[in-house]
């Protein structure tokens, strides 16, 4: 009786805390409708990349790097998560 007592107090925790997570999200009004924020960091980061990319292959030195498969999303996580860091936290 005691396990199932536990178990029923767990999930309800469980519920709360999911539903109490997401009440502090930063929110973007854009023509009255709201997005989340992380939207607009991860598409800042997408064209930093993309012109971090035009300008390493106008100077010719996106030949000398690692494979780029992984370098540009690279770049562009980590120009998201700084973005995210510097307007948001």
């Amino acid at each position: 009786m005691f396990v199932c007592e536990a178990g029923r107090t767990l999930s309800f925790s469980l519920a709360v805390m999911g539903c109490n997570s997401c009440s502090r999200a930063p929110m973007i009004e854009v023509i009255g409708t709201f997005f989340p924020a992380w939207m607009f960091c991860i598409a800042a980061g997408v064209v930093v990349a993309g012109l971090v990319r035009l300008e390493l292959s106008r100077r010719g030195v996106e030949k000398k790097l690692g494979p780029l498969v992984i370098f540009y999303p690279g770049v562009a996580l980590a120009v998201s998560c700084l973005l995210w860091l510097i307007v948001f936290a």
